[in-house]
């Protein structure tokens, strides 16, 4: 599936690994201003300028249809040349270390340290509108700093385990809150960039956030 061609326009291969919600973020995206592709073709998706991995649904299922089409090694050899990636929702959870569900630990793909684990809240799902906690140097979020998005989740890393040392710049994270329980929202670490809510529900929040992404491709 792929959307109509803008001239000048970024590629975006949105990765079909057989999770749900795929084609609303392929609108999304196109929206946002980049000619999109729905396909699980390593190649395709290798070769992109940018990628998107969505998810939604359990975290070892997301990881397992991941891993069938070698998902994890698309990311790993993009991110290694300095290739852009975005992920959200579960597509944002797996690219950390592991993740905790229902007593089952599942590896990630690594790109993180940390574990995606149950939110600590009287009601789980997490499900809504709520503000995040930008850093100043944000980019993704520019011009949508105070704006909500739409989460739902009852997973998430619930803390940031990355240190960085030497000229390597540190990661930006974004922070949400839900019942007392302090979660990490979405990050922006040179190439990768993740949300944990989702932009393609988030109304014009989300939609400018996609147009910041794409416009960094």
């Amino acid at each position: 599936m792929s959307g109509p061609v803008s001239e000048g326009a970024p590629s975006v291969v949105v990765l079909d690994y057989g999770s749900g919600n795929m084609r609303s973020v392929v609108r999304a995206v196109e929206r946002a201003g980049a000619d999109v592709t729905l396909t699980g073709d390593f190649d395709t998706a290798l070769a992109a300028d940018g990628l998107v991995v969505p998810g939604v649904g359990a975290y070892a299922a997301c990881m397992a249809g991941l891993r069938a089409i070698k998902g994890e090694r698309i990311i790993g050899r993009r991110l290694a040349g300095g290739r852009p990636v975005l992920g959200i929702c579960v597509g944002m959870q797996v690219l950390f270390a592991r993740g905790v569900e229902h007593g089952v630990e599942t590896e990630g793909c690594d790109e993180w340290p940390g574990t995606v684990s149950r939110l600590q809240a009287d009601v789980v799902p997490h499900m809504g509108w709520n503000t995040v906690e930008t850093p100043p140097e944000t980019s993704l979020f520019a011009g949508v700093e105070t704006e909500r998005f739409y989460f739902v989740h009852s997973y998430a890393a619930r803390t940031w385990d990355l240190v960085t040392t030497g000229h390597t710049r540190e990661p930006l994270v974004t922070y949400a809150r839900h019942g007392g329980d302090r979660f990490v929202a979405a990050v922006e670490n040179g190439p990768l960039c993740a949300t944990q809510f989702h932009p393609e529900k988030s109304g014009d929040a989300g939609a400018q956030l996609l147009r910041n992404w794409v416009g960094s491709l």
